[in-house]
């Protein structure tokens, strides 16, 4: 690809757009900050490779305290444990003798754990284990709310979870209560009485647990929007924050405590784009479309310019217009950003899916290409 081409040292007008950039300075900050504001409650950390499916980066947050990472497909874990990733939660379903199998062969090279809801398949993937004569880990997945997978809290996760004990090579651990829909909550008290409601099924479930004398070592859930009231819960033993090493639009729609903007983690991930042509007074069209940035969750933010709104212009292009019933009345305005060859930084509305766009992530300071990162993990999740 292109960007394979680049030149460490080059500045970042030499970059053939669209493009996927971090700020690197930003990006330490926010590695840094996780592991401060977790300071003093027993917790680990075991940050979502999903965010960035990109092992340099993974290794960096190993670096910062990680236990492991997490990964929601094969292909993720398999990027992770290929480059010297040790531990892995597989925070996902996995099923077909196919996919068991590739599951289970990277036991041979780390500690594995995958999520389970359904009976058949773990004893599927005991049996795989077995014959290839490795060990994994596996949790029960509990629908804490999300009514995506997982069984039900409270006597239907105990059935599961003794089900489990005993299954030759596959060693029940606990639980995963995830409520990924929980992270977007703008305001800061509905977000914590939203986490209350799970962390109120987890505890149902416990109880259950208790009563059939089920041990529960691990209790892992909570994300980049709602990570400190899971930790702080006095239940969970483990968070999974992912997009707080980029953040997004999306997130940065999120109020905290002070009912401002969240603020705790920096902006590091943006989508290089140029200017390719100009409607003077009306309109820029930009090089990146739907190729290049994902709208699942929103347009694209333009990076210093508020008064500037980014559509939805096709596959190949993005446009540009003064934000609401704004005028572009004078030329120095207009000068300074609708110029054909301007390059652009847009904030993309959900980073997950905009990094797995890309096959590098180019690593930026003070505008100077420092790194070229392999995306090894992206895909659609094969």
């Amino acid at each position: 690809m292109a960007t394979n081409s680049l030149q460490v040292g080059c500045n970042i007008r030499n970059i053939l757009t669209p493009a996927l950039v971090v700020d690197l300075q930003k990006l330490e900050y926010n590695l840094k900050r996780l592991p401060e504001s977790l300071k003093g409650i027993s917790v680990d950390i075991r940050p979502h490779a999903k965010a960035h499916k990109c092992p340099s980066l993974a290794h960096l947050q190993i670096q910062h305290g990680s236990v492991g990472m997490c990964c929601q497909k094969l292909c993720e874990a398999e990027s992770m444990v290929n480059s010297g990733i040790k531990d892995i939660l597989l925070s996902n379903e996995i099923v077909g003798q196919s996919k068991l199998t590739r599951l289970a062969l990277l036991a041979r090279n780390a500690h594995v754990t995958v999520c389970l809801d359904n009976i058949d398949v773990a004893h599927q993937l005991s049996e795989i284990a077995k014959s290839l004569n490795v060990e994994l880990d596996g949790l029960v997945e509990v629908d804490v709310g999300q009514e995506r997978c997982g069984v039900a809290p409270g006597e239907p996760a105990a059935e599961l979870a003794q089900c489990l004990i005993g299954l030759p090579n596959l060693n029940y651990k606990g639980i995963q209560a995830y409520q990924g829909w929980n992270q977007h909550v703008r305001k800061y008290s509905d977000r914590k009485e939203a986490v209350d409601k799970v962390v109120e099924k987890v505890k149902v479930t416990l109880e259950a647990f208790k009563k059939h004398q089920i041990p529960c070592e691990i209790v892992t859930g909570g994300g980049t929007g709602t990570y400190m009231f899971e930790a702080s819960s006095g239940v969970f033993t483990e968070v999974q924050p992912g997009s707080y090493v980029f953040m997004d639009a999306d997130y940065g729609r999120n109020f905290d405590h002070k009912n401002k903007y969240i603020s705790e983690f920096h902006q590091s991930l943006y989508v290089l784009s140029t200017v390719v042509s100009v409607t003077p007074g009306k309109r820029a069209v930009l090089d990146a479309g739907l190729k290049a940035v994902s709208l699942d969750s929103g347009v694209p933010v333009l990076a210093d310019h508020s008064d500037l709104t980014f559509h939805n212009g096709g596959d190949e292009h993005g446009i540009v217009t003064p934000a609401g019933n704004l005028k572009v009345v004078n030329s120095a305005h207009e000068m300074r950003f609708h110029i054909v060859g301007d390059i652009v930084r847009l904030i993309p509305g959900h980073c997950d899916p905009t990094v797995n766009m890309y096959d590098n992530l180019i690593g930026i300071r003070n505008e100077i290409v420092e790194c070229v990162w392999p995306v090894a993990g992206r895909g659609p999740g094969v």
